[in-house]
């Protein structure tokens, strides 16, 4: 996987298939120590609005590997930054 935060894009591999995602935001965690990146593949859901998918990712390494998140705490948490971002966009 690729991330180009510089660039703000990211390649994932998505049933067997390189998808290119735009990054729309990163942030740190005091509370789980961890960074988090947002991104969409530019997708529609059923609802007509954009997927937008956020996982956290450790920023030093050779390679970045997404994590996804599953933790309910760490749920909510997303849950209000998401909403916080789609306030601030529209």
């Amino acid at each position: 996987m690729d991330l180009d935060f510089e660039n703000d894009k990211i390649q994932l591999e998505k049933d067997g298939k390189t998808v290119d995602c735009d990054v729309l935001f990163t942030f740190d965690s005091e509370d789980t120590l961890k960074s988090y990146v947002g991104y969409t593949d530019h997708s529609i859901a059923s609802n007509g609005r954009k997927n937008v998918y956020v996982s956290s990712f450790q920023p030093f390494g050779a390679r970045l590997v997404l994590e996804d998140i599953t933790d309910e705490a760490e749920l909510q948490m997303i849950s209000e930054v998401l909403m916080k971002f789609d306030e601030e966009t529209e």
